[in-house]
């Protein structure tokens, strides 16, 4: 019997009139699991039970805040192996990364189980005698938090995280392929003592539990991950309603490599940013900017690496990519590699792989002789595949690199001081890194973007409490 797993709506674990399979992309006869799909009535109980316990939990001392949220953070790292691999198992991320994506989020947790002692506010003198200033930041109230397929519990953690810390209560509507971790964080903050209507969760479709919760007039804020096209719906109907509003979209993120270079450096990160967790963040490196006299050997030596990765089953030890996360991606995938071609690119890899058992797998894709009008170096893909685009020095790379709707993350590998300085002043994006790959932050720092990739404050770090907090300037007559 496939295990059933229910929503948690008002402190109670409520069934739903319908259940969805958890399957894994590295097996498609494995079912992780059947998860509840809410409705729209759920959804607004939900919202409703969250408006209900504002009060009690924005009024809450931090110490409490604090407890819940560390015992969050402790367990998830206690139990990171066994997340990790329920992970791998319904998103097709390898194991390690898996595990490494749990730790991330019990870490997140705790971060933030520390911020919520650390919300301190200002006391200023007035310019008018005897007035006393006092500025204090307060929770804005019901969040809603809409979350992606590609981390499904590192980002869920960093937005429940703060969003409880400064004493929000939270709706969590997690994306309907990956219900499996969403589902454990609900458990593990159950079980460290949440009060009932704090923190809810309610797995389904987002036609109808993240309408819902945008359309409702109860939830005061939306934090929202996922694509362009449901971004610019949910802006345009939270300016509508009032709503305050944090997104982030997608990237289409440069790395440039100049001909001074150190050519392992260049390959290891295009490599890594590329095509690691199966090319699927919206970090990732899909435009490869290198300049003319390295160019050539850049291009042979990630083909070798890419030729050597390992593509299978995501569980399985040696696995260097897992599968792509569905069907629909897959096709997705596949029809951009063909558009490569017609757009005259020489396409390296790209091929649908078959494997010990059924799954969406695909081999890294290389699109060599690439220029940045192409479809291809423009619209987010969204799988392993990335374009490669020669130019002929540092200022064209700048300019190909900045010729984007996108502004997330940017990188360049270099051995010179002044270029990297100079690229990290004039790149546009929202994170530069520099003989790095372009995916892979940090979690105590400000992640988020620019242009068409990010509205609103900064997720992560201290900033969050931009987005999660309410500032109120109170006056007092001595």
């Amino acid at each position: 019997m496939v295990e059933r797993h229910d929503n948690l709506i008002g402190g109670e674990w409520v069934k739903g009139s319908e259940y969805a399979p958890n399957v894994n992309p590295s097996d498609l006869s494995d079912v992780a699991g059947e998860y509840a799909r809410a409705s729209a009535a759920d959804a607004a109980t939900a919202i409703a039970a969250a408006k209900e316990a504002f009060h009690g939990w924005s009024r809450a001392t931090p110490q409490v805040r604090f407890e819940i949220l560390d015992a969050a953070g402790t367990r998830i790292l206690a139990e990171k192996e066994r997340l990790g691999t329920l992970l791998s198992r319904e998103e097709g991320k390898t194991l390690p990364e898996g595990i490494g994506e749990a730790a991330r989020a019990g870490q997140i947790f705790k971060f933030f189980a520390g911020e919520a002692l650390r919300l301190g506010g200002e006391t200023i003198p007035s310019v008018r005698p005897g007035v006393g200033v006092e500025i204090t930041r307060e929770g804005v109230g019901v969040v809603g938090l809409i979350t992606p397929w590609n981390f499904p519990i590192a980002i869920p953690a960093w937005k429940i995280a703060p969003a409880l810390a400064c004493g929000n209560t939270v709706v969590f509507k997690p994306a309907d392929l990956v219900p499996g971790c969403a589902h454990a964080i609900a458990e593990i903050l159950d079980d460290a003592g949440v009060p009932a209507g704090v923190f809810n969760l309610v797995m389904g479709r987002g036609s109808v539990v993240g309408e819902a919760m945008v359309g409702s007039p109860d939830v005061n804020a939306i934090s929202f991950t996922g694509s362009v096209p449901t971004g610019r719906r949910i802006a345009l109907a939270c300016a509508e309603s009032g709503k305050k509003l944090q997104m982030e979209m997608g990237g289409k993120n440069p790395m440039v490599v100049l001909d001074d270079a150190d050519l392992d450096t260049a390959v290891a990160s295009a490599v890594n940013g590329a095509f690691f967790s199966t090319g699927q963040r919206c970090t990732a490196s899909s435009r490869l900017i290198v300049t003319e006299k390295i160019h050539d050997r850049f291009v042979d030596a990630v083909t070798n690496k890419v030729k050597a990765l390992k593509v299978d089953d995501a569980l399985k030890p040696g696995t260097e990519i897992g599968p792509v996360v569905d069907q629909s991606q897959l096709d997705q995938d596949l029809r951009y590699i063909a558009l490569a071609k017609e757009e005259g690119c020489e396409v390296i890899g790209g091929e649908r792989l078959n494997r010990e058992t059924e799954g969406y797998y695909l081999s890294p894709a290389l699109l060599v002789g690439a220029d940045n009008s192409m479809r291809t170096s423009r619209e987010e893909i969204f799988g392993p595949v990335a374009s490669v685009i020669k130019v002929a020095d540092y200022d064209e790379a700048l300019s190909v690199a900045n010729d984007t709707e996108f502004g997330l993350s940017a990188g360049i590998c270099t051995t010179s001081l002044k270029a990297a300085t100079d690229f990290k002043r004039n790149a546009e994006a929202g994170m530069v890194m520099v003989n790095l790959p372009t995916a892979g932050v940090d979690y105590h720092v400000p992640f988020g973007g620019r242009k068409g990739s990010s509205q609103g404050p900064r997720e992560q770090g201290a900033y969050a409490r931009e987005f999660y907090t309410t500032v109120k300037t109170a006056y007092t007559q001595a």
